[in-house]
């Protein structure tokens, strides 16, 4: 899977947002340039392709005018907000199985970075390296990034050890204008321009039963991590990929026989592909217009007419009865509805 096909959840860019509204930035606006609405950042079915996530993220650093806002988003990121993958951190037996979880699961969260451990030295001296790197060429939003992601980790083991365990966190980039403010947030010494990012927790501690241990919550939480993660990598189902393809060229839609072309197929082997998932390129097709008409009456920024035309209906008569068909009223009454 290249970087222009692997999808981000939205899942934290509500604290993003929270955080670049206290910076004094448009937030309506700044989704907008990427055609994103505020009440998509509540949807966890919508996800976005690695260029368009990395755009918007950029675009919050230049927006918001802070260069430590990394480190700003990363303290809004309680372990409430992390899932199933923060319930299994709280009930986790220890330290260590902690870490092991991130490690696993992290990219259930988000793709952006890989979590790693090794030991080094052995008894009260020995150390465990809880290492954080990039899984994707982050430019512009490294710091951003790792800084986001250290001190969110590092909060999370903080709550559930019930103490500050961390010797110091080490970031792989200079030491900017703002690293008092990393010293404060972080809580430990801070060293920059070192090899690698993350920080050392003491062998001592890593195994010691924690009180917030669930077994069985544990157990229950990991079972869902896995089975979620399975299921991220499982390959992406034709009908979705040419849902996804239909969805980024909105009132252009390619008819059978150019998908078909594009997905280096013929129609009769599409339209027989698409059999065997259980639809076909016509439900596809009223699908997404079916999505894009409700989004557009929900807006309310074109007229019925504009919204029949830009999801390809030549006759407004069709469009009516087409959305008709599928929520059983007329798109007027939709309309006004939606805007109650």
């Amino acid at each position: 899977m290249t970087t222009h096909t692997l999808q981000f959840p939205v899942y934290y860019l509500r604290q993003i947002a929270d955080q670049l509204s206290s910076c004094g930035v448009d937030i309506t606006a700044w989704l907008a340039r990427h055609q994103l609405k505020p009440d998509q950042l509540s949807d966890t079915s919508v996800t976005l392709p690695f260029p368009a996530y990395y755009a918007l993220l950029e675009d919050a650093v230049a927006a918001s005018g802070e260069p430590a806002i990394g480190l700003l988003v990363g303290a809004r990121l309680p372990i409430n907000t992390h899932g199933v993958l923060g319930l299994a951190a709280m009930s986790s037996p220890t330290l260590r199985q902690t870490v092991e979880m991130l490690g696993r699961f992290v990219a259930l969260r988000t793709p952006l970075v890989s979590i790693s451990h090794s030991e080094s030295g052995s008894g009260r001296s020995g150390m465990l390296r809880v290492r954080i790197e990039s899984a994707l060429p982050l430019g512009a939003i490294h710091g951003l990034v790792m800084e986001a992601v250290t001190l969110t980790v590092k909060n999370l083991l903080d709550f559930i050890a019930g103490a500050r365990h961390a010797s110091y966190v080490g970031f792989d980039f200079s030491e900017p204008s703002y690293a008092a403010l990393a010293r404060d947030l972080l809580q430990c010494e801070v060293r920059y321009g070192q090899a690698w990012t993350g920080f050392e927790l003491p062998l001592a501690v890593v195994d010691q039963p924690l009180k917030l241990a669930d077994p069985t919550t544990f157990s229950e939480a990991a079972a869902m991590c896995q089975r979620e993660f399975d299921r991220l990598r499982q390959p992406e189902s034709l009908s979705a990929r040419i849902r996804r393809s239909m969805l980024e060229n909105p009132g252009q839609f390619p008819s059978l026989q150019v998908t078909a072309r594009l997905f280096n197929c013929t129609p009769r082997t599409l339209h027989r592909r698409l059999l065997d998932e259980g639809t076909s390129f016509q439900q596809l097709l009223d699908q997404v217009r079916h999505r894009l008409a409700c989004e557009h009456l929900k807006t309310g920024k074109l007229s019925v007419q504009e919204i029949a035309y830009a999801l390809g209906y030549t006759e407004i008569a069709n469009f009516r009865r087409a959305f008709k068909r599928w929520e059983g009223v007329p798109p007027s009454a939709y309309s006004d509805t939606a805007r109650l």
